[in-house]
């Protein structure tokens, strides 16, 4: 079975072949099935659920507190369903970048955190 971040690529590039129509709902309801199919299948999680904190993130970034879906939120400031998947994929790839980019400084603090303490100690 692919992992997930294979399986969003192949829909970026033909979203009508995996969700049957270019849509940020069908795109949903995609996801909701795969991680359904996984648990009912017994399948063990081979890696971190790459949209872990996703839906957070949307909700800081459009600055709404509600219980809306990170789909039904990007479809508001969206034109119609295929814009929102384009939008989706934009700000899906930002996510990821701010995730690198955390773990980064996160392990550079922890690391200037450590110097620090050995210089202290001496």
């Amino acid at each position: 079975m692919d992992n997930l971040s294979d399986i969003l690529k192949k829909i970026k590039n033909k979203p009508s072949v995996y969700l049957g129509k270019p849509s940020i709902s069908c795109l949903q309801a995609f996801l909701s099935g795969y991680n359904v199919a996984q648990y009912q299948l017994g399948l063990p999680l081979q890696e971190e659920n790459i949209l872990d904190g996703f839906q957070d993130w949307i909700q800081k970034k459009f600055n709404i507190d509600s219980s809306q879906s990170w789909a039904n939120i990007i479809l508001f400031f969206s034109q119609d369903e295929r814009d929102a998947l384009d939008i989706f994929f934009q700000l899906f790839e930002e996510f990821c970048q701010s995730k690198v980019h955390n773990a980064r400084s996160t392990t550079a603090t922890n690391s200037l955190t450590g110097s620090q303490a050995i210089n202290i100690a001496n």
